[in-house]
């Protein structure tokens, strides 16, 4: 394996780690350029359905010099969803703003004794470099004679044009947006008006000249899948009674159906507009395929397969729902501290679907400190999390926003500081909250050469809140007359106690320290599946419970519970390590 080469060849410039960009020019183009991490602007790199799955880089020439065009830039990246319907591309954005896309001549290779995947790119113009994870495009040409297109990214999906289609050749693109059935469940689970809905097909994006105008039918085919439920009663019943069921769905005007037929209805899209298409006969085929004629050019078209005729469902509503829960995702927003920097506090956005195994990945890192965890955000790639602070903590230096990205890692580190050094006189803890408000992509513009909230009204109110403490130093500490007593339980002693206890431990617990049912919930809402977590929340939740008698025996009361829970030999170190924190706290 070689390593990496700090010496560039002649005539590559080499940015510094720990991200490295390679750029091939001769020596004095390469003396010449500047490169410079820029991922403030990654709101503003992507669009649509577009996912960034690089860092922001900014290129730009010295000031006074000249530059000979092209430039060969390698740009790292790391995909971790990858799939037939989509691809990578490079993004430029140039001084004045104006975006284009690059396809890499390579997307594997190796630079500077580094071995990964790198989007190489020949350029005539510098200014911003992402690469983005983006639809695949299928550009082709329609010839007078007519086509039959199977689009290499599914062969389901069939364009026949008819010969005469359009009165010259035309050049045309189309785009394929899967839709997960997870999303169509989740949205018909949200309304009862959705309920007759079983699949749907696609999202297929069309662009056809608007210059010329169809002058005979397109017919299209596309995957939409049979009624699941329908599917299990066929495959029961053997091969005829599939056979008859699958010949039996063709829709026309869907409302005039039986009730005991399925329906297919196409929609189709013109300047952001969707429609029903009622004019358009959808025919159900083999394999779950569905097939229809256009007459006039759509921007999108899209097929909903009908359990029975809806009294009056909102189709449109429906699709225009789908496709903006293809680019949204379930986020959920994690403090968590290192022991050995207690005043640092890493900010985490992670997918919820994969919340268990980010943490992991955390706690793998040093991050066992104490968590909290807010419930679920909906975010769109490129949105932000703008964070604030209230009460006696705040941050040091200038204002913390997470940009989220769904194949990038969306945290950063912030460092903490009080307000008020003698604020919360009678806790050992300084205590405020951070305070979370969601800024839309949509909501940001171009500023002064930077992203910027177009209107402060459309902050809103914050969507989430979570509580922060800092611990204060010795000299800050409360004095005899606030502090707590000496059998009084640290909050050092209770994490120690947490890391000892198993999970069915934990619960046993729970019981041993009677404990109400709802408090139990709301441990497990907060700290998640970590055993040691919820241990340390069930014990302060106990502890704040108690009396605020002076003498009251705390400690023992807890190796009570300990040995009743089956953990005697816990009971008695609890003991000993209490006895020891008091005679060390005692006036000498």
């Amino acid at each position: 394996m070689r390593g990496h080469d700090d010496s560039p060849p002649p005539g590559m410039f080499q940015p510094p780690a720990p991200d490295t960009w390679f750029i091939r020019a001769s020596t004095h183009v390469a003396e010449v350029l500047r490169c410079e991490v820029a991922d403030a602007f990654s709101c503003l790199m992507v669009t649509g359905s577009e996912e960034l799955v690089s860092r922001v880089i900014r290129v730009k020439v010295q000031d006074g010099a000249n530059l000979h065009f092209p430039v060969t830039v390698a740009v790292p990246f790391c995909a971790r969803y990858r799939s037939n319907y989509r691809d990578v591309a490079v993004k430029i954005v140039d001084e004045e703003r104006r975006a284009s896309y690059v396809t890499p001549v390579t997307t594997e290779g190796a630079y500077g004794g580094q071995r990964g995947s790198f989007a190489e790119v020949r350029v005539y113009s510098l200014g911003l470099f992402a690469v983005v994870s983006c639809l695949k495009r299928e550009n082709y040409t329609v010839p007078r004679r007519g086509l039959s297109l199977k689009l290499p990214m599914d062969p389901r999906v069939v364009l026949s044009y008819l010969p005469g289609s359009f009165s010259a050749p035309v050049m045309a693109q189309t785009m394929i947006q899967p839709i997960d059935a997870v999303l169509l469940a989740a949205i018909r689970s949200r309304s009862d008006a959705y309920h007759s809905v079983v699949s749907t097909s696609p999202l297929l994006y069309l662009v056809h000249p608007t210059s010329q105008s169809l002058r005979r039918p397109l017919s299209v085919t596309l995957p939409c899948p049979p009624n699941p439920e329908k599917r299990r009663v066929t495959w029961g019943q053997g091969d005829a009674a599939e056979h008859h069921y699958i010949s039996s769905v063709i829709a026309s005007q869907p409302w005039d159906q039986p009730a005991s037929t399925e329906l297919l209805i196409a929609l189709g899209s013109r300047d952001k507009q969707w429609s029903v298409l009622e004019k358009v006969t959808v025919r159900n085929q083999q394999n779950g395929l569905v097939s229809f004629e256009l007459t006039e050019s759509f921007d999108r078209v899209l097929v909903l397969r009908l359990l029975s005729p809806p009294p009056l469902c909102p189709f449109t509503s429906l699709v225009e729902e789908l496709e903006e829960s293809v680019c949204c995702h379930m986020v959920t927003v994690v403090l968590q501290r290192r022991s050995d920097q207690p005043h640092a506090i890493l900010v985490a956005a992670l997918p919820s679907r994969d919340l268990s195994w980010e943490q992991n990945k955390l706690r793998a890192q040093g991050y066992s400190g104490l968590l909290e965890t807010s419930s679920e955000i909906c975010m769109c790639e490129g949105d932000q999390l703008l964070l604030r602070f209230s009460g006696n903590i705040t941050s040091t230096g200038y204002e913390h926003r997470i940009t989220f990205h769904t194949q990038r890692k969306n945290q950063l580190l912030v460092c903490l500081t009080e307000i008020d050094p003698f604020g919360n006189h009678s806790s050992p803890h300084y205590k405020g909250t951070a305070m979370f408000y969601k800024v839309a992509r949509g909501h940001l513009e171009w500023r002064s050469d930077k992203p910027a909230l177009k209107d402060p009204k459309l902050l809103g109110e914050p969507v989430c809140k979570l509580s922060l403490t800092l611990p204060k130093s010795s000299d800050k500490l409360p004095s005899s007359s606030y502090a707590h007593p000496p059998d009084s339980l640290s909050d050092s002693l209770l994490l120690w106690l947490s890391g000892e206890l198993s999970e069915e431990e934990v619960a046993l617990l729970v019981l041993s320290l009677r404990l109400r049912r709802s408090a139990a919930q709301l441990v497990k809402l907060r700290a998640g599946n970590s055993p040691s977590t919820q241990a340390f929340h069930v014990l302060t939740m106990w502890r704040r419970g108690l009396p605020a008698a002076p003498h009251q025996p705390k400690a023992s009361q807890l190796a009570h519970c300990l040995a009743k829970s089956g953990r005697p030999d816990l009971a008695r170190e609890l003991m000993l390590r209490q006895a020891a924190a008091t005679e060390q706290g005692s006036p000498k």
